[in-house]
Order: structure tokens, then C-alpha cells, then sequence
């Protein structure tokens, strides 16, 4: 069985519409499983790879450069009778109520009425994590703005993604153990918000820096630096292969 990461987009907000939005899709065989973030121009990406919609979402905060596209997403499920209901959007429910009011809360979501947004999705809150297709997905908690207002996402022994975050060398330590592939956020310059390569160097060890991979950064530029600092960069259209995950259903506690 091959698992790999496809990456969808690598840019941070400001940079979207030459990068693209962060996300990526997590592929078994060839076939999407999980698309992790949809930003405004997510979905058409997804499609054009996928020719269809997404079967399953997962939510790492709200931003909108990472939940814009989520009312796109709605307008296509909703008006196909065959993918109407059927696509699974797993988030952290800390993050529900937060969730609810920024892209569900509007009255009306169609102008004829009759639709209720979630309609349209299978809505699965979780905290420690969720099944998908008898696989394991575990959450840990990142460092974005607010704390429990960010996710990161954990496929065992295959992957790690932090989504937006600064540096969190505690949880990695934890759920990036012995994980080739550990997607993070970084750009050239660190900011509150955001880690930047000289965080990198500051706060995790070697070994966990040769496993990094790279996204939510402004320019070319940037990926050409951190490069040339000797790290993987995530760019749009590239697949990562990932090791196969290490919790079969049966272990799970």
C-alpha cells in the first residue's frame, strides 16, 4: 500500500494567489483520502486534480486563507444529489462554536432558503482524533494566536502536519517521533504568529530539522533561502512519498 502527499498549495495568506492556500491531500494507492484546509482557490485545485470534490476534510483553524472555500464547497455538494451529505469535515470541537459563526451563521445560505449549511456535510467533531476508512488520525494542539484555536494533524508513523503554528518542540517531540515527513509552517522571518528559520534553529534538535517540510511561506525567494539552509520545501503540484501509518485499527486505545 503507497501513501503519499500531495500538496496542493504552499503559500502563507498573503501569498495565495501565486502559491496557492496551504493544503494538501493525503493519497492511499493513488486515490484522495483527506484534504487537510481548503482556502479560497483549495477546491478548484482539488478538483482539477481529483475531478471531483472531496470525500473528507480536515480543519487544522480558521482562517479564512484555510476555510475559505468552504461555502464553495457547499454550493457544489449541495446541489448534487449523489454527493449531498456525504462529505465528512472532521474539526477539533473546541473549534465548533468558532466554526459555526464563521462560515455557517449566515441566514439563508441559499437565497430561496429550504438548506441548512451542514446539511450538505457530514460534520465530525473530535479531540483526540478521528477514524478514516479504519485508519488513525490524531490531533495535537499548535500555537497559533489564541490557545485552542489551532490543530495540527498526526498520521502515525507517516506524517505530521502542523498547520499554521510557532515553534512547538514539546508535541513534536511527542507525535513526530520516528516521522520522516513533518510538514510545518515557516517562512524567511519569524513573527507571533508564525515560525521563521531562525525559530527552527533555536527550538528543535538537527535530527527533527532534516525531517522538516517546509509550506506557509511568502515568495519564492523564501523557499529558495530555506533551501539553501538545507531544508525540504513544499511546493504546489508535489507529492511527497509517505511511509505506510503505524496504528492499525486494533491498536488503537
Amino acid at each position: 500500500m503507497n501513501w503519499q502527499l500531495h500538496v496542493l498549495g504552499s503559500g502563507a495568506a498573503h501569498a495565495a494567489g501565486r502559491l496557492g492556500s496551504s493544503a494538501a491531500v493525503i493519497e492511499r494507492d493513488g486515490a484522495p483520502q483527506l484534504l487537510i484546509d481548503c482556502g479560497p482557490d483549495t477546491l478548484d485545485r482539488y478538483q482539477e486534480a481529483y475531478n471531483e470534490p472531496p470525500r473528507a476534510l480536515y480543519v487544522t483553524h480558521l482562517h479564512m486563507d484555510h476555510v475559505g472555500g468552504l461555502e464553495g464547497l457547499f454550493y457544489r455538494l449541495w446541489f448534487d444529489p449523489d454527493l449531498r451529505g456525504r462529505c465528512k469535515v472532521f474539526v477539533h470541537a473546541d473549534l465548533v462554536p468558532m466554526l459555526q459563526r464563521r462560515v455557517a451563521d449566515y441566514p439563508n445560505v441559499l437565497a430561496e432558503g429550504g438548506a441548512n449549511f451542514w446539511e450538505a456535510f457530514q460534520l465530525v467533531p473530535c479531540t483526540r482524533g478521528f477514524w478514516l476508512d479504519g485508519v488513525w488520525y490524531g490531533l495535537f494542539a499548535t500555537r497559533h494566536h489564541r490557545p485552542g484555536t489551532s490543530f495540527g494533524l498526526v498520521l502515525p508513523g507517516a506524517l505530521v502536519w502542523t498547520g499554521d503554528t510557532r515553534p512547538v518542540p514539546e508535541a513534536l517531540a511527542e507525535v513526530g517521533e520516528g516521522v520522516a515527513c513533518i510538514a510545518h509552517d515557516c517562512g524567511r522571518v519569524g513573527n507571533p504568529s508564525h515560525t521563521g528559520m531562525d525559530d527552527l534553529e533555536r527550538e528543535y534538535p538537527a535530527d527533527l530539522r532534516q525531517r522538516l517540510l517546509l509550506y506557509h511561506y511568502g515568495d519564492e525567494s523564501d523557499a529558495q533561502a530555506m533551501q539553501q539552509a538545507g531544508y525540504r520545501v513544499a511546493r504546489a503540484g508535489q507529492r511527497i512519498a509517505l511511509a505506510s501509518p503505524s496504528w492499525a485499527p486494533h491498536q488503537a486505545g
